[in-house]
């Protein structure tokens, strides 16, 4: 591939070209941290020997707190062995929508698309809103973004569920305890050349106008796009292209995505039907809650693992859970007690 990268005419289809280099980095990436973990255990094992041998207490302090360091970015680095699935190493096409609870739901589900994007940013991944629905009062009913970087898909995927917040709402004047919910559905996004078959008399197109920014960037003319694939009854939505055409060419992307994920769903049902292993469906199952009152605590309920730092989660640290859910699903799949 190296070789391929360096030819001469390597750059004269870019859109490949482009693809290969994508491929060549999601290949290198682990082995490149290997090597960079493995440079900073030689740094530190020459700093420990320095602070021997010259009884250095601040640069044994320093080595320890290095090494600890590393012990944790090396479990980071095993979490990703665990992700080998067909679509991994994909980005992400993630889609948030606010479920029972009114104006406070779509408020949490603003608040949950504010953590994804923090996550993806403190990781150094590429985001790109596609859709976002406004709320009537406050929050969002909706929104859909995609997200680029190292097995984006892989990670995502174990935030795929119903998501439930308890705290005192902020829209209730006489600050009652709210329960909100909102879900997250992820799926992996897909090259254009996957072949999918989609029937353009299975769909349904409809225009509308955006909601753009204001100003010079306020939309005129109809250019949002929703498309409704009839059997199955999928609809997605694009509003953040400048052009009608764009929106459309965006929305087919998600909506081959979404084809492929619910044929990966259909298969996956399949095996739990005949390993007779039960799954729940709905807001009833949720897979994580956020508990802001009466205390503060946020609890996977896959897993088991929880935390009280509940603003550091909102603040986008929920790579805690992600590789906990991981390694539950590499053992096997088991549910934690509730």
């Amino acid at each position: 591939m190296r070789e391929l990268s360096s030819a001469s005419d390597f750059w004269d289809d870019p859109q490949a070209a482009q693809k290969l280099m994508g491929e060549q980095s999601r290949l290198t990436e682990p082995v490149d941290a290997f090597d960079r973990l493995d440079a900073r255990l030689s740094d530190s094992r020459v700093l420990y020997e320095l602070a021997r041998s010259e009884d250095d207490e601040s640069a044994g302090a320093e080595a320890l707190a290095e090494l600890q360091n590393i012990e944790g970015d090396l479990d980071s680095l095993e979490v990703l062995s665990l992700l080998g699935g067909e679509w991994d190493d994909h980005p992400a096409i993630l889609e948030v929508h606010a479920g029972e609870g009114g104006t406070d739901s779509q408020d949490w589900a603003e608040m949950l698309l504010r953590m994804y994007l923090r996550w993806a940013e403190q990781r150094g991944f590429n985001t790109q809103l596609l859709e976002r629905t406004e709320g009537e009062e406050a929050g969002i009913k909706s929104a859909t973004l995609t997200i680029d970087g190292p097995y984006a898909y892989g990670l995502l995927a174990t935030e795929r569920g119903v998501h439930r917040l308890v705290r005192i709402s902020p829209f209730d004047s006489a600050k009652r305890r709210h329960t909100s919910f909102a879900s997250v559905d992820v799926t992996p996004e897909v090259e254009e050349d996957v072949d999918v078959e989609v029937n353009p008399e299975d769909l349904r197109v409809d225009t509308f106008r955006s909601s753009g920014a204001g100003g010079q960037h306020v939309n005129v003319t109809d250019s949002a796009v929703r498309i409704t694939h009839l059997p199955t009854g999928i609809v997605v939505s694009c509003q953040n292209e400048r052009s009608q055409m764009q929106n459309r060419a965006v929305a087919m992307r998600v909506l081959r995505s979404r084809l492929i994920a619910k044929a990966l769903e259909e298969r996956e049902a399949e095996m739990r039907a005949l390993s007779g292993e039960k799954m729940g469906i709905g807001f009833g199952s949720q897979i994580r809650s956020y508990v802001m009152h009466p205390y503060q605590m946020v609890k996977d309920h896959r897993t088991g693992v929880e935390t009280g730092n509940v603003q550091g989660i909102l603040d986008g640290g929920i790579q805690g859970f992600i590789e906990a859910e991981l390694r539950r699903k590499a053992a096997g799949g088991h549910a934690a007690a509730s």
